[in-house]
Formats: C-alpha cells, sequence, structure tokens
C-alpha cells in the first residue's frame, strides 16, 4: 500500500557541478526537494520505488545499487541507486533517476531497498495507473519519489519556446498535486503533455495509480518556472 509519495523534479540542473555559476538560482528548488524526502523518511516505508521518465518502451526497471552519471553534461559526478548491493547491473540510470539518486545521496539516503523504474513519456494513461496499482502491492509500505518536468514551454527562452497552453496545464498539475486528485491526474492528455514537453505526465499518472484508495493528502512545497521550464515539488501522506 502507497504510504506516502514525493514529487520532484528532474532537470540535471538540480545538481550543482551541472548547473555551475547558476546553481543559486535552484537552491530554493533543491530545498523543497529535501523537505520532500524527510517527507518519506518519516513515513518509514518497507519499499522505496523512483520513477521517472526515460527513453525505453513501457516500463523498465532498475534495480538497487544500478548507476548512473552525469558525465554525459560535462560534469565528474556519479551516483548509485540506493545501496551498493555488490554486484554493478548493466543498465546505467537514465537522467531522471539518474537525478533521484543525486537527491537520495544528498538527504543520507533512505534506510529502505530502493528500485527505480523508468516510464515511456507517451506510455498511456491506462497503462501509467495500472503500473502504479501493482507498485502499490509490492509491500505493505510503499513510498514513492516521483520525478518530473511540468511544461517547458512559459517562456521565450525555454526549450519549447512560449506556448499560451503552458501555464495553465502546469496550474492544473500542481492544483491537482497539492488536493492529492488522483482523478485530475489521469485526466491529463498524452498528446498535449507531449506537445508542451511536460515529461512528467507519465510519472505522475502512475502516482495517481499508486495512490488509488491510500486516501493520502497533498501539500504543495515548490511552483516556479525558472528557465521557462515548471519545476513542481510536493508530497503526498
Amino acid at each position: 500500500m502507497l504510504v506516502a509519495a514525493a514529487v520532484c523534479p528532474c532537470p540535471p540542473l538540480l545538481v550543482p557541478e551541472v548547473a555551475a555559476g547558476a546553481a543559486p538560482e535552484m537552491d530554493a528548488a533543491r530545498a523543497a526537494c529535501g523537505q520532500a524526502l524527510g517527507v518519506l523518511a518519516a513515513a518509514r516505508p518497507d519499499l522505496l520505488v523512483v520513477v521517472g521518465p526515460a527513453g525505453q518502451p513501457g516500463c523498465t526497471s532498475y534495480p538497487e545499487g544500478t548507476r548512473g552519471s552525469f558525465r554525459g553534461f560535462g560534469v565528474d559526478v556519479d551516483v548509485r541507486l540506493g545501496r551498493d548491493t555488490g554486484t554493478v547491473p548493466g543498465q546505467e540510470l537514465p537522467p531522471s533517476l539518474a537525478v533521484a539518486a543525486w537527491l537520495l545521496e544528498q538527504a543520507g539516503r533512505l534506510d529502505v531497498p530502493v528500485e527505480g523504474i523508468g516510464v515511456e513519456e507517451l506510455l498511456e494513461p491506462e497503462r501509467c495507473a495500472a503500473a502504479g496499482r501493482d507498485i502499490a502491492r509490492r509491500a505493505g509500505r510503499v513510498a514513492l519519489l516521483v520525478m518530473g518536468d511540468a511544461s517547458a514551454c512559459r517562456s521565450v527562452k525555454a526549450p519549447g519556446y512560449l506556448d499560451e497552453r503552458a501555464e495553465p496545464f502546469d496550474a492544473e498539475v500542481a492544483r491537482a498535486l497539492e488536493e492529492a486528485d488522483t482523478a485530475a491526474l489521469l485526466a491529463l492528455g498524452t498528446e498535449p503533455a507531449h506537445g508542451l514537453k511536460a515529461v512528467g505526465r507519465a510519472p505522475w499518472q502512475v502516482l495517481a495509480g499508486a495512490a488509488e484508495g491510500a486516501g493520502l493528502r497533498g501539500e504543495l512545497l515548490y511552483d516556479d518556472a525558472p528557465y521557462g521550464v515548471g519545476y513542481l515539488v510536493a508530497t503526498w501522506s
């Protein structure tokens, strides 16, 4: 059963070495992420599942101990998902889960088994919800760390340029996260989200499926759009 969830953005810019001189601009987002991870720790889960967007089709599992890197962004920073299991899986964490692993390291990691799931950006809402329901059944007390950005079209300098649909879309997601509104998250359209480059859509819908019947309450900790990209931090507990 899902007992807690933290929703965080997944830009590599959260890692100060990647952001370099712009690192202070993300300080508030980093602080909010740390606060959200504290809620997960306080829930004392039996299992932590990290969910984030990935390029592979469907849902791809990443076992505890899987490593990731930010070398592709020009910095010598390596991470590991959870504890060192003594074996190194062949695959590497996708960027969203590498950011999650970095956040967990900054928080001192949670003393709980961890696994990662990469979700295809265009995965249908029904399949996302089904994946979430499956996750919620994996242990008596399950926590989720859900990685994903809102629209990338909030300004003319944004990666997707300015789109007038972006701000209302992000506002609805922020409301749904604050109110733990699973129906509203599941109602997000695949194509509109893809058009706005909102890579968090599928992971949020995994959360919605996992939270069905759990009776969790939401709290929005951060809502801003530096660089024209919507970044949201929320907790459900």
